[in-house]
Formats: C-alpha cells, sequence, structure tokens
C-alpha cells in the first residue's frame, strides 16, 4: 500500500471505561479510580507517549444513555462523569505537549463563562487548549437550567421540518456562541499587561477592549477578565454528522470530527465541508477534517474481534456506534487509516473501546507501524496544540495594525 501523502494526525477520545458501554466490566479497567484524578492524568500521559495531537474528553449536561433522546434507567452501564474542562485544567501542569480539548455544551452555558475557562486552560497548559463545541436538545437536559423549553424530536424526525428547525437553532446558536468566544479571547491585547513595578502599572487598559456582541443569541459588552489565551485562540473543534453541523465546522471551527463508514462516503463529506468552507469565505484557511472510530485492538489475529463479542454478550444487543468501529490489529488498522487517508481526511480521532487497554495499543502498536511508514511523526515538532496542527497563531482583531 502506498502511505499517505502527508503524515497524519492522531488523536484519541477519551470516555469513561471506554466506548463500549460494558467496558467497565473488562479485566484491567479500573471503575473504580474513573472519578479520580490520577486515571486521566495516566491516561493523558500513555497518549503523551504515542506522540499524539491531542485528547478530547467527553462530557455531557446529562447522564450518559444508550438512548439518543434522553435518560434510560440503566444501571449495568457506567453513569456519571467529572466535568471535562477542569478535567483538563487539573492534568495539564502534567503533561508537556499533548493537546487536551474537552468537550463542552453552549446549548445552556454562557460564552463569557466558558471563554475564560478554557483561556486558563490555555495559560496552566502553556498553549495546548481547545475545546469541541457540543449542543444538546434533550428536554431533561434543558429541565436542569429552566430557561427554555426544547421539542422532542426523534432521530427519524431530524429530517422533518421540526427536526430541520430544532437543528438551525441549537447550531445558529452554537456558532454565535464560538463568534464570541473568540472575541472574547482577543478582548485583551497580547501586550495589555504591563507589570511594571517602577511605574505602578500593571496593565495597559487602552489594550481592553468591549467586544459589544449583539446577535440573535446572546449580547456581551466584555471584555472578558481573563489575558489572551498564549495560542491567541485556542483550538475549536466540533462534532458532525449532517449537512447543518458540517457548517457549523466549515463556518466556525479549526477541527472537525466526522464519521464516515467508507472511503466514498469520507470523500463525499469532505468535498461538502470544503464547498461550504469556500462559500463562507474560509477557503484559505486550514480546517482540520478527522475522521471518528472505534477501536478494538489486539497484536493477536483475532482477538480484537472476540473480545468485542465477548463485551457484546453484556449487553442486550451489539454495540453499534454513529462512528466506524474497527477490530483487529494495529497493522490492519494502518491500513485503513492510511486508505481512508486518500479521501482529503487529514487525521483521524480513534475511540479506545476499553480503557487503558486500546489506548495502549494504539500507543505501542498503531503509532509505531504508522511512523515505520513515514505516515506519523517521531517526536513532537511544535510546543503548542495551534503548532502541531499547523494553525496560525491569528492576529488580534481589536489591535491596531
Amino acid at each position: 500500500m502506498s502511505r499517505s501523502a502527508a503524515p497524519l494526525h492522531l488523536a484519541v477520545a477519551l470516555d469513561g471505561a471506554g466506548w463500549h458501554p460494558a467496558a467497565w466490566r473488562e479485566p484491567g479497567v479500573r471503575p473504580a479510580d474513573l472519578l479520580g484524578a490520577p486515571y486521566w492524568a495516566a491516561l493523558a500521559a500513555e497518549a503523551e507517549r504515542g506522540l499524539l495531537d491531542f485528547a478530547t474528553i467527553e462530557d455531557s449536561l446529562g447522564l450518559q444513555s444508550s438512548l439518543p433522546t434522553g435518560p434510560d434507567g440503566r444501571t449495568d452501564q457506567v453513569r456519571g462523569r467529572l466535568d471535562a474542562v477542569l478535567t483538563a485544567a487539573r492534568i495539564a501542569p502534567l503533561t508537556k505537549n499533548l493537546g487536551l480539548i474537552p468537550s463542552a455544551v453552549v446549548t445552556h452555558t454562557e460564552p463569557f463563562h466558558l471563554s475564560k475557562a478554557v483561556a486558563t486552560l490555555d495559560h496552566v497548559s502553556g498553549g495546548r487548549a481547545g475545546m469541541q463545541v457540543r449542543v444538546s436538545g434533550r428536554q431533561e437536559e434543558a429541565a436542569h437550567f429552566g430557561r427554555r423549553r426544547l421539542p422532542q424530536v426523534s432521530l427519524a424526525e431530524l429530517d422533518s421540518p421540526a427536526g430541520q428547525e430544532l437543528l438551525l437553532e441549537l447550531f445558529g446558536e452554537a456558532a454565535d456562541y464560538v463568534e464570541v468566544l473568540r472575541r472574547l479571547w482577543d478582548s485583551w491585547e497580547d501586550d495589555a499587561e504591563i507589570r511594571d513595578v517602577a511605574t505602578g502599572r500593571f496593565i495597559d487598559r487602552d489594550k481592553l477592549h468591549y467586544i459589544d456582541f449583539t446577535g440573535r443569541h446572546f449580547s456581551v459588552k466584555g471584555p472578558s477578565i481573563t489575558p489572551r489565551p498564549p495560542q491567541g485562540q485556542p483550538v475549536v473543534a466540533a462534532l458532525a454528522h449532517a449537512p447543518v453541523p458540517f457548517r457549523l465546522v466549515a463556518t466556525s471551527a479549526d477541527v472537525g470530527f466526522v464519521t464516515p463508514h467508507d472511503t466514498a462516503q469520507a470523500a463525499e463529506i469532505v468535498a461538502e465541508i470544503r464547498d461550504q468552507q469556500e462559500q463562507a469565505g474560509r477557503g484559505g484557511e486550514t480546517v482540520h477534517l478527522f475522521a471518528d472510530l472505534v477501536v478494538f485492538l489486539d497484536e493477536e489475529a483475532g482477538r480484537a474481534a472476540e473480545r468485542r463479542a465477548r463485551l457484546d454478550a453484556a449487553l442486550d444487543a451489539p454495540y453499534t456506534s454513529d462512528a466506524a468501529i474497527f477490530a483487529g490489529t494495529p497493522a490492519e488498522l494502518a491500513d485503513v487509516l492510511e486508505d481512508f487517508a486518500h479521501s482529503g481526511l487529514t487525521g483521524f480521532r480513534l475511540r479506545p473501546a476499553t480503557l487503558p487497554h486500546d489506548l495502549a495499543r494504539i500507543t505501542d502498536g498503531l503509532v509505531p507501524e504508522l511512523q515505520r511508514r513515514a505516515a506519523f511523526r517521531t517526536a513532537y515538532e511544535a510546543g503548542t496544540l495551534r503548532g502541531l496542527l499547523g494553525l496560525p497563531r491569528p492576529a488580534n482583531r481589536y489591535a491596531a495594525a
């Protein structure tokens, strides 16, 4: 197989005991440790040992569920999680190169709060922060806040007029949210802090700016209370499955996570997002597109499939996912990734089925295999997440020319 035209970007998605709902029952998994900082620190250290670009940390405003629209009442699967942004901030000082992208639900939260939380994460990590934008259409999550009522729309109804109206509302709000975040991150110029003891001047107040954002969903005065992040703009990511969220990736994100199940579908998704990116006037900007895959990995042929079958036996039905599911050896997965990369994807976000087992197979098996093919880095070559992804540090929109 011919290798990819350019080295691949590789990330890992961390969630509880792993992405398979029965993962917590596997030997070697530590369910008692899932809500402790050492567990997450160890996962981040392993991802960094494998030279991965970044790790994402899942989050939500409701308990995990096997149902897409609300709670399922199950007690045989992991329920409960830590706040992703706070977890990332806790483990950031324990890593040196790995990017950290926590998920954050933007539907019921305020952009001012999240802007300073993610800016703080960028400061404490030395420029390795990002955030994954998530929307929520669940009624029980809206009820936690009591500020709005959302219509109940099933997955089957998302293509209906009511479903499309809800998607446009939620993702339109998310686009405004990201715009507010970016303006707040720019509301302090890079040299606004003087810190001159002799003159008694700590900041230059003329270099703090009101953002004066007024839109359909938010009205925010600014400026932020947190100085501009080291990266200028932390990396913004979003998961997208359909045209409306594709538009959010194309217009507002630096990284998009997509879920093709074959190379033809991957090429179609890439073409659609690139077209929307061009229409949005961002044709000259780098927007990375990472394909998500759930992975069961073992060095010995057939072992991963056996493990998947064993885990599935603990469920009422075989595990399915929005993303493609791979079970095989690291070398076989390397073939799949290189094949997918020819569709125009620039990277992959792997979802380990069980933790830490499948993460270790990524770092000890997949990464060396890709390195042998000259398809993945052999050392970290940048100190910031934007640097790792080849994204420039943006100029401050409010700074005088």
